[in-house]
């Protein structure tokens, strides 16, 4: 790397670690944030240079970054296995952070709240996946899990293995779930017809399905809300 490039010959407030020191995190930008993920340059890029080359092939959107797999992020030129390894465990961890469970969550009482648990887990694909959320007689969850997983354009849903974990966890409700990874928030047929099917069969169990969310990106849409089922 050119030696005047080199993050270790800027002015101490410009690099990076130090800035967040001096500053805290919230004083720097995307592209700082991500230079000290990805640690060190090459020789012809720094690292904020490398952060800002994988920027730009998310254009230069935190969302879609979180979209990219290890392979490509390994198309710029810079960003070996271990560092794309790196950014993607950073991208899983935020993540985790937006679903994970406080002590005092409470009821799953709308779409709304629905939506906000199962979206981190959808969000981002780029396949299909059927979620299910475990309710008790309260709304309160008691457990939630991917069902399946499908491929572009499909998932598929096993009404006899949700209504056999109902029993297994002793829910009494449900919400299901699956995205869209199109971008495209209506409910086909398809999903229309499974969605009553498993509305029926839960019926006769005296379980009760309250909802079928579609995530599509970073919006979803209710089966409920829209006067499906």
């Amino acid at each position: 790397m050119n030696e005047s490039k080199s993050i270790k010959n800027w002015s101490e407030d410009e690099r990076p670690r130090e800035k967040m020191l001096q500053k805290g995190s919230a004083a720097l930008t995307d592209a700082e944030l991500l230079a000290i993920l990805i640690s060190s340059g090459t020789r012809e890029r720094s690292a904020l240079d490398l952060a800002r080359d994988t920027l730009a092939l998310a254009g230069n959107n935190l969302r879609e970054m979180g979209r990219l797999n290890v392979i490509e992020l390994q198309k710029i030129k810079g960003i070996g296995e271990a560092r794309a390894i790196t950014i993607c465990a950073a991208m899983e961890l935020g993540r985790r952070r937006q679903a994970s469970e406080g002590p005092d969550r409470t009821a799953v009482d709308s779409s709304a709240a629905a939506a906000k648990l199962i979206m981190p887990h959808l969000q981002d694909l780029r396949h299909e996946v059927f979620y299910v959320l475990y309710l008790n007689h309260a709304s309160k969850l008691l457990k939630e899990e991917t069902l399946s997983s499908g491929g572009i354009s499909a998932s598929i849903a096993d009404n006899r293995m949700i209504l056999k974990n109902c029993l297994l966890y002793n829910a009494s409700q449900l919400i299901v779930a699956h995205n869209h990874p199109s971008g495209s928030k209506n409910a086909s047929a398809a999903d229309i017809q499974l969605t009553l099917k498993l509305k029926e069969a839960a019926a006769l169990m005296d379980i009760k399905l309250l909802d079928h969310i579609i995530i599509a990106g970073h919006e979803y849409v209710s089966m409920s809300d829209e006067g499906i089922i």
